[in-house]
């Protein structure tokens, strides 16, 4: 019956594989789609009874026949527009709408300077090696149905490479912006980011809308690729319309004494899930991630992290904190893996949760699956309302019960964000934890 129903809902999105197909690609683009979309008619659509979706009801995405977008909203929109979303004059900002890159509402985008930055389109059309070595490759045959989705039907994306030993002075920015134009259409934008030996740099990408109420789908995949010695941050903000669904996967390969530090935030959209996958494949690699949820009504979001360690002298650690109102839905899947031979793994992992309601909902499953006997790994849990010993004692110092449980909110919080390592994005992202939960 499940097979069944997976072809109907599969339909549609057959088409636009098979119209994809029709259009004049190089060769080994075409046998990267041709594959990815082999796996796709493979593999089953996420329902509750698969393990890696058990928690995360995907059926208002799946019953939806989304269509590929027809056109960008790109002439649509002015840099007036688009620029409360940037940062700074003199950081690196690539604007993507519906998916498409928008080099006139970009700013010191280019190939020159220390880093390189394109739109992926562009680069293909250009015949440039390091897509057609990388694209792909980093994601590899694993993922989902969704990835193998967007590498059957990405269009167009951003490209990014730091040279050998180029540490970059500023940030990257890249913003995916949905419009009007997307409404009930859905989107794969990809991202490609190759950081060769000893190079080091900051990337944000953002999710965000200017479409106000219209329902879309952004389905987007980021593979990113750490050479020996090299070092990257990168920050993602979730924060898609009211009816902007997110399904995305992100893939990191790291080889030997590189490092990787990952922030999520996720603030907006219906149904929002960020998939990360870790796999550590040289020695003395070493990656921390951290992340929060805010959610409320009946949003729904999941965090599923994977930490492959196959060398030895790796360390991993994993922080996700959520804060749950109403009756909203958090999801954190946190898996680490020690291969035989990863001797001397240090991992640790840790998930808390704040309810501030009776009727929020939170599955956590920190895991570990260890098959190297010298290793160093925990895992833990928290799941509760603000402690009421120190809403009471707020409360003997004269504040509202509202006040204390706000200023304990906002502290829970804030630990995530004043982490973050760029002053423009913390004191963003700090005015809308201060504006979400200090007393009205």
């Amino acid at each position: 019956m499940h097979e069944v129903s997976n072809a109907t809902e599969k339909e549609h999105y057959i088409e636009a594989i098979e119209e994809m197909a029709s259009q004049k690609t190089p060769e080994w683009l075409a046998t990267l789609r041709e594959d990815a979309a082999k796996r796709f008619a493979e593999r089953p659509l996420p329902h509750r009874k698969l393990e890696a979706w058990r928690f995360t009801n995907v059926n208002p995405i799946i019953r939806n026949p989304f269509q590929p977008i027809a056109e960008s909203g790109v002439d649509q929109l002015a840099s007036s527009d688009v620029h409360p979303l940037l940062y700074a004059n003199d950081w690196i900002e690539l604007v993507f709408v519906d998916g498409w890159y928008a080099p006139k509402l970009s700013r010191n985008a280019g190939p020159g300077g220390a880093a390189k930055t394109a739109g992926l389109h562009e680069a293909i059309a250009a015949e440039d090696d390091l897509v057609e070595a990388h694209l792909g490759h980093v994601l590899g045959d694993g993922g989902n149905v969704f990835s193998d989705l967007n590498t059957a039907l990405a269009h167009d994306g951003a490209l990014v490479h730091i040279p050998k030993n180029v540490e970059l002075d500023r940030p990257i920015h890249l913003v995916f912006v949905s419009s009007k134009t997307a409404t009930e259409s859905v989107i794969h934008p990809r991202v490609l980011v190759i950081a060769d030996a000893n190079s080091e740099a900051t990337i944000i990408e953002s999710h965000v809308s200017l479409a106000g109420e219209p329902r879309y789908f952004s389905n987007p995949v980021t593979e990113i690729r750490l050479n020996d010695g090299a070092r990257l941050t990168r920050i993602k903000v979730l924060d898609e319309g009211p009816q902007g669904y997110h399904l995305s996967t992100t893939q990191v390969r790291q080889d030997r004494d590189s490092r990787f530090d990952g922030f999520t935030f996720s603030m907006g959209g219906p149904i929002g899930r960020n998939e990360l996958n870790i796999v550590f494949e040289g020695e003395g690699a070493e990656c921390s991630l951290r992340g929060l949820t805010l959610t409320e009504g009946s949003r729904l979001v999941d965090n599923a992290i994977s930490v492959e360690h196959h060398a030895a002298h790796c360390n991993s650690w994993i922080g996700y904190k959520s804060v749950l109102e109403d009756k909203s839905h958090s999801v954190f899947c946190g898996r680490v893996y020690v291969a035989p031979g990863a001797q001397l793994t240090d991992s640790n992992q840790l998930n808390q949760n704040l309810l501030l309601s009776d009727k929020a909902t939170v599955n956590t499953k920190p895991q570990l699956e260890i098959y190297a006997d010298d290793v160093k790994c925990t895992h833990g849990a928290t799941v509760g309302p603000p402690p009421q010993e120190l809403v009471f004692y707020f409360q003997t110092r004269g504040m509202s019960q509202a006040m204390a449980r706000g200023i304990l909110t906002y502290g829970f919080a804030d630990e995530v964000v004043n982490e973050t390592p760029l002053d423009p994005v913390r004191d963003r992202l700090d005015r809308r934890v201060f504006d979400k939960y200090s007393p009205k």
